[in-house]
């Protein structure tokens, strides 16, 4: 079977600034040529589906859960490293960052010095040419974890990163400023006695503030010297969105109220919420909704995070939950718009020219199902 992609017809075209029912042709994994109505030669027939460009995610730490599938598992990384490719590639996403953590929380919390072992694994797979979607690394740095600079830095001696992302989960303050969901969320997550988790929140809180101020201004400049793009994580203030601006902080990841992504998005810092929230109906810590964020124009990219079989569907349920919002301006937020955020130009639309990552969608019933999917021009699913 030929897994190169020449010719789409009889399909409804997501442009971005319309649905147009056409054809696309491509040439050499771009998009050569895009028309309307009957194509000039047969090709495949997607019989009214939906095309999509490729979706780009930039934030889903979903790798860790197929290495660490059970606690105490440890999953053969590449094996992990396939499987999650796999899933990636399913669920529409064709430009993935691979989110992995740099910094031990003093809760165990986080990869160690096993973030070494799964960046291998990675690199294996792509030097091997067994990718079906193209991977990029997000590096998501804990700020107060004693060895957060340590490892990043060791990190980006070893392999590129295009994406580095500031992470403080200190209970008391951004994404857990009210420290009863703190609790909740991690009572429910770990298991751990009542007892033990009151004594982690008080570490936490004893010795954090410390490591940060020291941390936070290493890692800034470990990004900026490399022109990484740099975001911040769980915004909540105006002073926070003020010290992002002053670091040169490109995309804003689940700032936590309304004001911080207000003051983010005049500020011409990116918005990101996470497609999970807006499918939910809501934060799962309690924080702003997405949906509320996208009633009042500052969401601008919409991230798969903990789901992502939840992006495709994301953007579908945005038109409705938010009927100004149409279904090309909602697919901008899943592909073009976080393409941009990171500097990647040549794809994300459907557009003479750009990369030919392309996904064919059937509307089921309320629930769009990714059909198949092409990763510059070669079949990825």
């Amino acid at each position: 079977m030929n897994d190169q992609l020449h010719l789409i017809e009889n399909a409804a075209i997501v442009l971005p600034d319309r649905i147009q029912h056409g054809w696309v042709a491509v040439v050499d994994g771009k998009i050569a040529e895009i028309g309307e109505g009957k194509a000039p030669e047969r090709g495949i027939d997607f019989a009214g589906d939906y095309l999509l460009p490729g979706l780009v995610e930039l934030h889903t730490d979903h790798l860790e859960a197929h290495y660490v599938p059970r606690p105490k598992v440890r999953w053969n990384p590449v094996g992990a490293v396939l499987a999650y490719d796999a899933q990636i590639a399913a669920s529409g996403i064709t430009t993935v960052f691979d989110s992995l953590r740099a910094g031990a929380d003093v809760d165990g919390g986080g990869l160690g010095t096993e973030l070494m072992e799964l960046a291998g694994a990675i690199d294996t797979v792509r030097r091997q040419g067994l990718f079906r979607a193209e991977h990029r690394t997000h590096l998501r740095c804990e700020i107060p974890a004693p060895d957060a600079v340590e490892m990043s830095t060791l990190f980006l001696e070893r392999y590129p990163v295009d994406l580095i992302s500031l992470m403080d989960h200190t209970p008391g303050q951004r994404q857990f400023r009210d420290i009863d969901k703190y609790f909740i969320y991690y009572s429910g997550k770990s298991g751990k006695p009542d007892a033990e988790i009151h004594a982690l929140i008080a570490e936490k809180q004893r010795v954090n503030g410390a490591r940060s101020d020291a941390n936070r201004p290493a890692l800034v400049e470990l990004a900026r010297a490399r022109g990484i793009p740099l975001a911040s994580h769980d915004d909540t203030t105006l002073d926070e969105v003020a010290q992002s601006v002053a670091e040169g902080v490109a995309l804003a990841e689940f700032p936590t109220t309304l004001e911080s992504a207000r003051e983010c998005h005049a500020r011409g810092i990116t918005v990101m919420m996470g497609a999970p929230n807006l499918m939910r109906g809501g934060s799962h810590s309690g924080n702003i909704a997405a949906k509320t964020l996208a009633r009042e124009g500052l969401l601008d990219v919409l991230s798969s995070d903990y789901v992502p079989g939840s992006l495709l569907p994301s953007a579908f349920s945005l038109t409705e939950r938010v009927p100004t919002i149409s279904l090309p301006q909602a697919v901008a937020m899943v592909s073009s718009t976080p393409a941009r955020a990171t500097g990647l130009t040549d794809r994300g639309e459907i557009v003479t020219g750009k990369r030919a990552d392309l996904i064919r969608v059937k509307q089921s019933e309320e629930t769009p199902v990714v059909r198949q999917v092409w990763c510059a021009g070669q079949r990825a699913a």
